[in-house]
């Protein structure tokens, strides 16, 4: 029972965290994506497509959040984008309170657009919201036919879901269609784009479902 306890009380005090966020992103103008998805679905790649895509009319930032390592923040950077990287060490997601922290670390009058990656995991970060204004998944056709049936709670609080490596869905015998179905299932109101984060095929498509300020 305590351990319930201590819980619930750690839920609360992190939706305090990601109202207190959410206004003062709104309060500054700034719109924030929370994208999320497992280990080498492609979200750091749909990250740089979509900043190549808006780099020019949109002023943007991105907070990287890993368990160690520099390596997607350094992959950002090099869109000439200001990156705050967030590394929790065995912690599987971002929680509001460490956003927090990297969102002060921003000059705040600078930022238009703030795209904030989570942890690669399609668990932990269903239940810990940051702020952010929208919700985006990534998730690919290499991580088999099942994802959306096997992982519910992560896509029903998806705004978009960019179904990533469509290359490789004929190859994979894999049915977009089939995943368009599954999603409709249990979230009939988010978006669906097919992508490939690599040629930026759908990017333009997925910046238009997610409403971004172009």
């Amino acid at each position: 029972m305590e351990i319930v306890k201590i819980g619930k009380e750690a839920m609360k005090k992190n939706e305090n965290f990601a109202d207190k966020n959410n206004k003062l992103l709104t309060d500054n103008d700034i719109f924030a994506v929370d994208v999320m998805g497992s280990v080498g679905s492609g979200k750091t790649s749909i990250i740089k497509q979509i900043i190549k895509k808006l780099k020019n009319k949109q002023r943007i930032g991105v907070i990287a959040g890993d368990l160690t390592t520099e390596i997607d923040a350094r992959r950002i950077e090099e869109e000439g984008v200001p990156v705050i990287q967030i590394q929790t060490g065995r912690v599987c997601h971002l929680d509001a309170g460490l956003v927090q922290k990297a969102i002060t670390k921003f000059n705040l009058a600078d930022i238009d657009l703030l795209f904030i990656e989570n942890v690669g995991n399609l668990i932990c970060p269903a239940g810990c919201p940051i702020g952010a204004h929208m919700e985006l998944v990534v998730t690919s056709v290499t991580e088999g036919p099942y994802m959306i049936q096997k992982h519910p709670p992560m896509f029903q609080r998806a705004d978009t879901v960019a179904m990533n490596k469509i290359d490789f869905a004929e190859k994979m015998e894999i049915s977009i269609e089939n995943f368009k179905e599954d999603l409709s299932k249990i979230n009939p109101t988010s978006k669906f784009v097919g992508t490939n984060g690599l040629t930026g095929e759908g990017v333009e498509e997925l910046i238009e479902c997610m409403n971004l300020p172009q």
